[in-house]
C-alpha cells in the first residue's frame, strides 16, 4: 500500500474497514482492535481541532465509549469522513544506513494505531495511494509511535525511482558515495512549534537573497514559514511573491520568455527536453534563523510545463494566505531534510545534485540479519 506523507496529519489513516472479533485470534491473522473513547491515544487524537466542516465526533449516544470516533481528512481535497481509531500491523525495516534488513522482533508487523477510512476519501489522490502517513508532532504520528523523535525525508524528483524516509538518528549512506554520511552535508536551523496542539513544522526565514542581494520584502516574514508535503510548489503571500518575481524577472531579461502558464507567473523557453533554460539561471538563497542558508538551485526553481517551456516553480498564494510562505514538495526534491523533534531543529542539505547524488540513490536491496 502506498501512503501520502503528511507533515500536518494528527494520525495515520488508510482505506480499511474496522472489524470486531467475537472469538480469540492471534495477531498474525490481522486482527484489528478498535480503541475506546477513554484510551489515552484517543484523547491524544481529540486534542487537535476538528475541522468544523467535518462530521461531529459526539456519537457516544449511539456507540457509548466502545469506539474512538475520529474524522480522517484528505489533505488535498480537504474532505473528511467519520471513522474510528483502531489497531493494525505495520511492517518496517531496520537499516545500517546502507541497506534495509528485516525487523527481527515483529515478523508479522508491529502493532500500530491508525484510523480506517472509506474508499470515497481517496478521491484526488495520486494513482495507487490509498492512505495518509502522519509525520507530524502528534504522539500518533508514524515516527513517534515507533519511538523515534528524529526522522529524515528525501523526496525523489522522479516517479520511476523512489525517494526514502528514515526513522531515527542515522547514519545515512547513498550508493553514489557509500562511505560519506549525508549528515556531513547538513546545516541546521531552529524548528518552531507554535503551541502544544500545533502539528506542522515551521522555520524562520530572516531574508531572501537573490544574486547576493536582499529581496525588498514588504513585511517581516517572521515565523510564518511552513513545510508541506502535500503542496506541490512553494506558495508565497502576494506581496512577497510580487517582490520576488520582480527581482527574478529583471535579472533574467536575456532569457527568451513565453506567456505564463497557470498557476505560474514567469515562464521561459527551455533550451532542451529538460527544464534547463540557462547554465546561469540565478539561485535563490533563503537565510534561515541562525544564519544557515538554504539554496534553491535551478533544478528546484524551474519546472517543465510543456514542449520546451519551463516556468519558475513558485505560486502566488494570495493576500490572505495563512502562512506567509509554504515550502512545497518541488523545492524539497533531492534535498535531504532531517527533522529533530527532541532538539527542535531542522537539518537541510540544499540540492544533493550539486554533490553528485540524489534522493533515489539509497540501496533498497534487503540484507538478512
Amino acid at each position: 500500500m502506498h501512503y501520502l506523507i503528511d507533515l500536518d496529519a494528527p494520525y495515520t489513516w488508510r482505506d480499511c474497514i474496522v472489524r470486531r472479533y467475537d472469538v480469540a485470534c492471534v495477531i498474525e491473522d490481522g486482527c484489528r482492535f478498535p480503541l475506546k473513547c477513554d484510551d489515552i491515544l484517543c484523547k491524544e487524537a481529540h486534542k487537535y481541532v476538528n475541522n468544523p466542516m467535518c462530521p461531529s465526533l459526539n456519537i457516544t449516544s449511539k456507540y457509548g465509549c466502545n469506539i474512538c470516533s475520529v474524522t480522517p481528512l484528505n489533505p488535498i481535497s480537504k474532505s473528511c469522513k467519520l471513522s474510528q481509531l483502531t489497531t493494525d500491523l505495520v511492517t518496517i525495516s531496520l537499516t545500517n544506513g546502507r541497506n534495509p534488513s528485516p525487523f527481527p522482533n515483529y515478523p508479522f508487523g508491529e502493532p500500530f494505531v491508525l484510523s480506517c477510512a472509506p474508499s470515497s476519501l481517496l478521491r484526488s489522490f495520486p494513482k495507487g495511494v490509498r492512505a495518509v502517513a502522519s509525520f507530524s508532532w502528534s504522539l500518533l504520528s508514524f515516527p513517534r509511535q515507533t519511538y523515534n523523535d528524529k526522522f529524515a525525508l528525501c523526496l525523489s524528483s522522479t516517479t520511476s525511482k523512489p525517494g526514502v524516509t528514515f526513522l531515527g538518528d542515522g547514519p545515512f549512506y547513498f550508493t553514489s558515495n557509500p562511505n560519506l554520511d549525508l549528515r556531513k552535508f547538513l546545516s541546521y536551523t531552529p524548528m518552531i512549534r507554535k503551541t502544544s496542539k500545533s502539528l506542522g513544522y515551521f522555520v524562520k526565514i530572516k531574508q531572501i537573497l537573490f544574486l547576493g542581494k536582499k529581496i525588498p520584502l514588504p513585511l517581516s516574514i517572521g515565523s510564518q514559514v511552513r513545510l508541506s508535503t502535500v503542496k506541490p510548489y512553494t506558495a508565497l503571500r502576494s506581496d512577497i511573491y510580487k517582490a520576488l518575481i520582480l527581482s527574478v524577472s529583471e535579472a533574467t531579461k536575456t532569457i527568451p520568455r513565453v506567456d505564463a502558464v497557470k498557476p505560474f507567473g514567469l515562464c521561459y523557453v527551455a533550451s532542451g527536453p529538460s527544464t534547463r533554460v540557462s547554465y546561469r539561471f540565478p539561485k535563490i538563497d533563503l537565510e534561515l534563523d541562525g544564519g544557515a542558508i538554504w539554496t534553491l538551485s535551478e533544478e528546484n526553481l524551474l519546472t517543465k510545463v510543456g514542449d520546451r517551456v519551463a516556468c519558475l516553480a513558485l505560486v502566488d498564494g494570495g493576500a490572505g494566505i495563512k502562512n506567509a510562505i509554504v515550502i512545497g514538495t518541488y523545492q524539497m526534491e533531492n534535498n535531504f531534510l532531517f527533522f529533530d523533534l527532541k532538539k527542535q531543529r531542522l537539518g537541510f542539505s540544499s540540492s544533493l545534485l550539486a554533490r553528485g547524488t540524489s534522493c533515489n540513490n539509497f540501496n533498497f536491496t534487503e540484507v538478512p540479519e
